[in-house]
């Protein structure tokens, strides 16, 4: 009895060792790494004008480097550069200021030598398509009509910045004060003017352009503001800054220009 017991336990033995090794085999490639090479993200802190231009050119850089994944963070160029100022995870600045770049710079926060300048703009005002205003120009504006004016935030928008110098240039800044409506960035703005909340704005070119919503009534003349030039630099503390900086090459080269100029950049 013992013998007969003995040799069933021997042939159980033998049927579930290949099944063992079966299973062994099939659970493998689960366990086994992926086939696909790891990407390495970069993070990207942007004014919130370029918006539409570097969604698209995230399309096209990607493409080309399989191996990068990119994550964009839009809004006023002086909020983004303060949470580099604190500390934010980032791999690379595009501002709209030049002044915004040059406080890192003069804090140790970019690497100086990965700095360029990769577009221009012009400021324009426009106005509500469906219910437009009746100005030709900046010098012909009428504080006495003008119940709500949308400008971005001066301190810490660029495009603000830029609007109270063409104003004070024109001896307009005082005498609009009581109409001025804020925005946080550009576009903003943007959206008061397209919603009807404001009668005027003051955007860039490249904003007025993407809109059908809104009509573009006059260019502001160069002398009357600092020229509005967008600066890209790596953080200092990039944990990738060669592939920040590659982007940065990218979005300043022959297809980075022809995307941006395709958005109203210049």
């Amino acid at each position: 009895m013992c013998k007969r017991i003995g040799f069933v336990f021997i042939i159980l033995l033998l049927l579930i060792a290949p099944l063992g090794c079966s299973t062994n085999e099939k659970a493998a490639p689960m366990s086994s790494p992926s086939t696909g090479a790891q990407k390495t993200e970069i993070i990207i802190l942007a004014a919130a004008s370029l918006t539409d231009a570097l969604n698209e050119l995230k399309t096209s850089f990607e493409q080309e480097h399989h191996a990068i994944n990119v994550t964009y963070s839009f809004g006023s160029s002086g909020k983004l550069a303060q949470q580099i100022e604190q500390g934010a995870p980032a791999d690379l600045f595009l501002s709209a200021s030049k002044k915004d770049m040059d406080e890192l710079q003069n804090k140790n926060l970019i690497a100086k030598d990965s700095r360029m300048d990769f577009a221009k703009n012009e400021l324009v005002l426009i106005t509500n398509k469906e219910h437009p205003l009746n100005i030709s120009s900046f010098e012909n504006i009428d504080p006495g009509k003008v119940k709500q004016f949308a400008i971005g935030e001066p301190e810490s928008v660029p495009v603000g910045r830029y609007t109270k110098e063409v104003f004070e240039k024109l001896k307009l800044w005082d005498k609009l004060q009581n109409s001025f409506v804020l925005g946080k960035d550009v576009r903003q703005v943007l959206t008061y003017v397209e919603l009807g909340n404001a009668d005027l704005g003051v955007v860039y070119a490249s904003d007025a352009q993407i809109s059908k919503k809104v009509k573009q009534i006059a260019i502001a003349k160069p002398e009357w503001h600092k020229p509005i030039v967008y600066p890209g630099a790596v953080i200092i503390n990039s944990a990738h800054a060669n592939e920040a900086k590659l982007f940065l090459n990218y979005l300043s080269g022959e297809k980075g220009k022809e995307i941006l100029k395709k958005y109203g950049f210049n």
